[in-house]
């Protein structure tokens, strides 16, 4: 029998798989404490309030539920979306999940080589997504605040298609931007030219401190703002949103048309039944006393336990931890013997473009009960003192990987 041979397209063979759905297929075992995968927790899931809403539209509008639906999305749920932000139902579109969003920017503004500026580190989906296109990555650096207003100017030395940012409770680290930055960063940003991306599904999930305004808010002309439902409702829903000036918006139609015609309809009219109920602030403010607890119970937990030289984010909200542990100790290896004591978590490397630092890991915390949480970063410290010492320099990794 001949065999086939299937010659895929550059960019297919260029694809990798997500270090993270890697390492979640090593933590399946129910024994295993995963502080792996960045999933909402499943307890915070509105279950009766969305069948209430499924219920309503099989009695009363079965058939527009199952039918085709404007590319745009749903009229009631972009009008809903424009009065919360405060924007014209215009620049609203419905996505299928704020991942497509990522998909859809990527198709519109990047060519092969077209220069991207991200954040040192990012999240990793975002890097996934973009890298299909084939961008030039330059890393803008960031510190325990986040990211650095004032690199902006040299990162830009030659102009680039956008900067990507997450300024709340950021995938990985949980940093949030303060607002002295927030506002150095949209005046920087119109001044150069430069089109920011703000991907914010975490922002609804604030345990401390006051909200603070989206750069979006600061500078509506010159920034494309994401929001998710994922982890307000639920992410089976495969529900996100984009707010873009107008020409760049018509841009996100074309190419999303091209993409999935439009966001499933049924979906989209479950997701607007329950938010017209305006059941949607006190069921956050449940998921954020839970997730806050949590959070608060990890960071005890790695106060106690944590050897010296080990430092980590102090998250006001989101659902990340972010860790860094002494140079010369390799999350990678230190991975190998905590999947070997049940014990899971993310390496950090993947998380930059271009220069990784092995020594640091990303913890999430929200589906973990905390007595979970004490057993497993108890047992985590002990493998971090335990860790071999290797003085080698971090090797570049592929995004994505």
């Amino acid at each position: 029998m001949k065999s086939h041979h299937f010659q895929f397209s550059r960019r297919a063979q260029a694809l990798t798989s997500s270090v993270i759905r890697e390492v979640l297929k090593l933590t399946e075992k129910p024994e295993i404490i995963s502080f792996a995968g960045g999933l909402p927790s499943a307890q915070t899931f509105p279950v009766a309030a969305l069948q209430a809403a499924s219920e309503r539209l099989f009695a009363d509008a079965p058939t527009a539920s199952l039918q085709y639906a404007p590319t745009e999305g749903l009229q009631p749920l972009r009008q809903w979306v424009a009065e919360k932000h405060g924007v014209d139902v215009a620049n609203v579109l419905i996505t299928t999940g704020s991942q497509q969003a990522l998909d859809l920017l990527a198709k519109v503004f990047i060519d092969p080589g077209s220069k991207v500026l991200v954040e040192a580190p990012t999240y990793l989906g975002a890097l996934q997504a973009f890298s299909l296109s084939e961008p030039s990555y330059t890393e803008v650096p960031t510190d325990d605040q986040g990211l650095q207003p004032e690199a902006l100017t040299e990162a830009l030395a030659g102009g680039a298609r956008f900067l990507y940012t997450i300024p709340n409770f950021q995938n990985p680290t949980g940093r949030r931007l303060p607002l002295e930055r927030r506002e150095a960063l949209a005046a920087r940003a119109r001044a150069l030219g430069v089109l920011l991306v703000e991907d914010n599904p975490y922002g609804e999930l604030r345990y401390r401190g006051a909200p603070l305004p989206s750069l979006h808010s600061l500078n509506p002309d010159g920034v494309i703002y994401m929001g998710s439902f994922s982890k307000i409702l639920a992410p089976g829903l495969r529900l996100g949103y984009m707010l873009a000036p107008p020409a760049i918006h018509a841009k996100l139609v074309q190419a999303k048309q091209a993409s999935d015609l439009h966001t499933p309809s049924f979906t989209q009219r479950v997701a607007y039944e329950v938010l017209r109920t305006g059941m949607l602030d006190s069921h956050i403010a449940s998921v954020c006393d839970l997730y806050g607890k949590h959070c608060a119970a990890m960071l005890d937990a790695l106060t106690r336990y944590m050897p010296e030289g080990v430092r980590w984010s102090r998250p006001e909200g989101g659902m990340f931890i972010w860790v860094e542990l002494p140079e010369d100790i390799d999350a990678m290896t230190l991975l190998e013997a905590a999947v070997a004591s049940n014990v899971a978590f993310v390496p950090g490397a993947p998380f930059y473009a271009i220069t990784p630092r092995s020594n640091t890991l990303r913890l999430a915390f929200v589906t973990v009960p905390p007595e979970h949480i004490e057993v497993g970063i108890a047992r985590l410290g002990e493998l971090v003192t335990q860790c071999p010492r290797a003085g080698r320099a971090a090797e570049p990794v592929q995004a994505g990987r």
